[in-house]
């Protein structure tokens, strides 16, 4: 058995011309409408998947083989919700090392809702616009282990105009940091924002719940729909959740994305949940940390948020971890989180932990229990194997 570790090099490695994954045992697709496939190996040439199907069927000459030995691939996870700076540093908790850390709990992509937390952030016009895009063009420079970190949130305040969002989107900047934790809290003028931005391209978040830094505020149901962000950011609170009432009066009055963090409050996610599944509306829903914050950096939360919501909110394992992979990806159109034949071949291998009481990782993560990391893969180049930060799992892939 091969043994390496990839996750120390901030340089990009040579992509692999060719991997297959073979002797899958599940294969998760993180697509709702079926979110198990019927393959038990996958093809990937010059880092996109090229074909999936049984091992017989593929053309794997030449290729670097992992054997899965009967283990669980799936889609690399997205965290939808994190708060970066400049490289893999976060000032919020004074800790090194904070974005490589998350490959080693499966996420392989992670979308800024701003960079609320660097040391002096301006909130000039001028001063804001200029920090979002050196924070894109750095992050699309510098990837952590591998890990996409898709940054240059602008956190929008009063007196912009326009032909500030015009230029932002012809920069190359495509996210709007959340509403509301900058000067910009009213919903009339935070609608006229977000709908600058929706005209050039970029997506919006908006704050949900209670203040979260200093400068933050409340913003309740009345600003967020008429606001009409793109994604109801946290809507289980970062960190103080709005009433029952009025989060599930916004799962059925606004058709945006529900997204559900780690670091907020755990009841009222459930109650997002519960209004999704009973709208029939589950494809809406997002997961995010909502970190590094106050409450610190949380390497495996977001398979925590799936083991929390499959055990405790009723949902089948396999759809929770569509929450975290194919309904982000879509909403926020990424070439990641799906099993597509042509998608960027980023994936983590899986199996339940050792000693969990599951019959198999889909019974495990469905009573809770956190499963076994084995393998990160993007672009199609082995990134980290056994993970320093979950449980061992029960079976580990081999390098062949």
């Amino acid at each position: 058995m091969h043994t390496c570790s990839y996750t120390n090099n901030m340089r990009e490695a040579p992509m692999s011309a060719r991997l297959v994954i073979r002797n899958i045992g599940l294969l998760l697709s993180g697509d709702l409408h079926r979110p198990i496939l019927d393959a038990d190996s996958v093809l990937v040439e010059d880092g996109r998947i090229a074909a999936m199907g049984k091992a017989k069927d593929l053309d794997a000459e030449g290729a670097k083989v992992v054997d899965c030995q009967g283990t669980t691939l799936a889609p690399g996870l997205i965290d939808s919700h994190v708060h970066p700076v400049f490289g893999d540093w976060t000032p919020r908790q004074n800790q090194i090392g904070w974005i490589d850390s998350f490959l080693h709990g499966g996420v392989t992509t992670m979308i800024s809702a701003g960079e609320v937390h660097l040391p002096g952030r301006p909130k000039d016009i001028v001063g804001v616009k200029a920090l979002a895009i050196t924070a894109q063009r750095a992050f699309a420079n510098f990837r952590p282990g591998g890990v996409k970190v898709h940054a240059g949130a602008p956190v929008v305040e009063k007196g912009m105009v326009e032909e500030d969002f015009k230029e932002l989107a012809a920069a190359g900047v495509t996210l709007l940091g959340e509403v509301g934790l900058g000067g910009v809290k009213g919903a009339e003028e935070a609608r006229q924002m977000v709908a600058w931005a929706r005209k050039y391209g970029i997506r919006s978040t908006i704050h949900t719940g209670g203040p979260s830094i200093p400068g933050s505020g409340l913003i309740d149901q009345d600003v967020i729909l008429e606001a009409d962000a793109d994604v109801i950011g946290h809507i289980n609170g970062g960190h103080t959740a709005l009433p029952d009432k009025q989060i599930a009066c916004l799962c059925e009055t606004c058709q945006r994305a529900i997204e559900i963090v780690h670091n907020g409050n755990q009841r009222s996610a459930l109650v997002a949940l519960r209004a999704a599944k009973e709208l029939k509306q589950l494809e809406r829903v997002i997961l995010g940390t909502d970190s590094p914050a106050g409450s610190g950096v949380q390497p495996l939360g977001i398979l925590r948020m799936i083991a929390m919501l499959s055990s405790l909110g009723d949902v089948a394992p396999e759809t929770a971890f569509c929450f975290a992979t194919g309904n982000t990806a879509r909403i926020h159109d990424l070439d990641v989180g799906l099993m597509e034949i042509g998608r960027a071949a980023d994936f983590v291998i899986m199996d339940k932990a050792q000693h969990s009481a599951g019959t198999n990782l889909l019974d495990s993560v469905r009573l809770g229990d956190l499963p076994g990391v084995s393998m990160t893969i993007i672009d199609g180049i082995i990134r980290t194997e056994r993970s320093r930060n979950t449980p061992p799992a029960t079976t580990v892939p081999v390098i062949l």
